[in-house]
């Protein structure tokens, strides 16, 4: 796979990369069309796994070589950590403020950003896009810094995070076609519904590596850019809304871990 995927330039990569988890993402909406629902047990333990993936790919494919980075390129490390961790923070805190959207398990009354009239399916799907933005600039820039040839970037590394990626979004896909097939919306436009949430990862990949291309100097402020705002996608929705029911919080708490330890071993394996 790495010698196939080394023929492409960057940006070609993180464009194959990030179709490839938008693809995942339809996959996990594609669950419609053989059920109506998933019990919440389940759920909550597919959300749980994707926060695991989240956390490792954040440290392990992210905010570990972006400091690495940042000391070969004769940057502080921890400032240049500080100050792209929490930028990325910062950013999806107004994107949160700025775009309405839908949190699941919620009624459209609890929406968040400005006041809509959109209809609850938007909402829910402009929620998990929220989530898909940082996903796809983070492949994006991963795919972007290995053209620097340091090396604390690697071909096995950027691929690594695009399977993980991949992996915890198919629950992302599930997470809005289910609700919305039990209101009543037919299979065919819940599996689009659902499936439209992963649209924005291939543009967000190849706007990552662009920039990262054309800027190379901010290369590690980039990549812990990329891992601060996928923290604050898991801390401030993955989590909670895994969390809702007290009975699963072990189950939902074990599946963490399992996705954690999943992400460690694509990234320490390949990376």
């Amino acid at each position: 796979m790495i010698d196939f995927i080394q023929h492409y330039s960057p940006v070609t990569q993180a464009l194959m990369a990030t179709l490839f988890t938008w693809g995942v993402t339809a996959a996990g909406a594609a669950l419609v069309f053989f059920t109506k629902a998933v019990k919440p047990k389940i759920m909550d333990s597919m959300l749980g796994f994707a926060a695991g993936v989240m956390i490792a790919a954040s440290f392990w494919s992210l905010l570990a070589p972006g400091i690495e980075m940042a000391g070969q390129m004769g940057h502080i490390p921890w400032l240049t950590a500080v100050i792209g961790f929490m930028g990325g923070g910062i950013f999806m805190r107004l994107t949160d403020h700025l775009l309405p959207h839908l949190h699941l398990g919620l009624d459209v009354e609890q929406s968040e950003g400005p006041k809509t009239s959109w209809q609850r399916s938007t909402l829910l799907v402009l929620a998990i896009t929220l989530h898909n933005i940082p996903e796809g600039l983070a492949v994006g820039v991963a795919f972007g810094a290995v053209a620097a040839n340091l090396p604390s970037a690697t071909i096995g590394g950027a691929i690594a995070l695009a399977i993980g990626i991949g992996i915890q979004n198919f629950p992302e896909g599930t997470a809005v076609s289910m609700p919305l097939r039990r209101e009543g919306m037919s299979k065919g436009k819940s599996f689009f519904m659902g499936q439209a949430s992963g649209m924005v990862e291939p543009v967000a990949g190849v706007i990552g590596a662009l920039f990262v291309l054309r800027m190379q100097n901010i290369l590690p402020y980039a990549l812990c850019f990329a891992a601060g705002a996928m923290i604050f996608v898991v801390v401030e929705e993955l989590i909670p809304e895994s969390q809702r029911e007290e009975s699963n919080i072990d189950m939902v708490t074990m599946a963490t871990m399992i996705g954690f330890s999943v992400m460690m071993i694509l990234d320490v394996a390949l990376g």
